[in-house]
């Protein structure tokens, strides 16, 4: 009845600071802070760390791997733990200030069709010496174009208008108009948009209406 009437329910215990560990590690630590003798507090500091290394395994490829598992130990006593720590220790503060807001980028191409990492890449060439090797670069770039604007629901396009969007991406630093070569064909893109589940579903639909008809013994 004594052991019933003293069940500690998780509602009425204190609130986990780092879960993970669960709730006898933290006795742990809560019981590391309250003790007098720094010798012996540092004793159990260490065991507690050496412990959660054992309990943590996949830090173990971390940089910084005993650093980290020091501050969750500060952490956990809610930086009330008095002991001689190896590493640095991270204030409070630190930890509680907000980081600053990220910059996302703000893109708005002209073609959006080709994407911003076609605009990427063409800063990329622009920046290489004259070449074979930035030629090469340049026609793999506009043969990409024509696959991703054949790929915005056209069924072709003039290899003159991959040239002049390339012109204006690049602004001016690539001319392949005056080449006079050809990019891949577009039939050659195409091809792959063709469906392959169309006639593998008909078949497929034949064959079970095919054995509706079969009696099953």
């Amino acid at each position: 009845m004594n052991l019933v009437e003293n069940l500690e329910y998780n509602t009425e215990r204190s609130k986990l600071i780092i879960p993970e560990y669960g709730r006898h590690f933290q006795k742990m630590v809560d019981y590391a802070v309250t003790i007098e003798d720094d010798e012996e507090r540092n004793k159990v500091a260490n065991a507690i760390v050496s412990v959660m290394g054992n309990i943590q395994p996949h830090l173990r490829d971390v940089p910084d791997f005993h650093h980290k598992l020091w501050d969750q130990l500060f952490i956990m006593s809610d930086f009330k733990l008095n002991v001689e720590s190896p590493f640095p220790i991270t204030s409070k503060e630190v930890l509680q200030k907000r980081p600053e807001p990220l910059e996302y980028p703000q893109n708005f191409p002209k073609y959006r069709f080709y994407g911003n990492n076609i605009k990427r890449m063409i800063d990329v060439a622009v920046k290489w010496e004259k070449g074979d090797k930035r030629a090469g670069l340049e026609y793999a770039i506009a043969n990409h174009m024509k696959k991703c604007y054949l790929n915005w629901n056209k069924d072709t396009v003039d290899d003159k208008v991959i040239f002049k969007h390339l012109y204006e991406l690049s602004n001016g630093e690539i001319d392949l108009a005056t080449d006079g070569e050809n990019l891949t064909d577009s039939g050659q893109f195409l091809k792959n948009r063709v469906a392959k589940t169309p006639r593998n579903s008909s078949s497929k639909k034949s064959q079970r209406n095919h054995s509706r008809g079969k009696k099953r013994y």
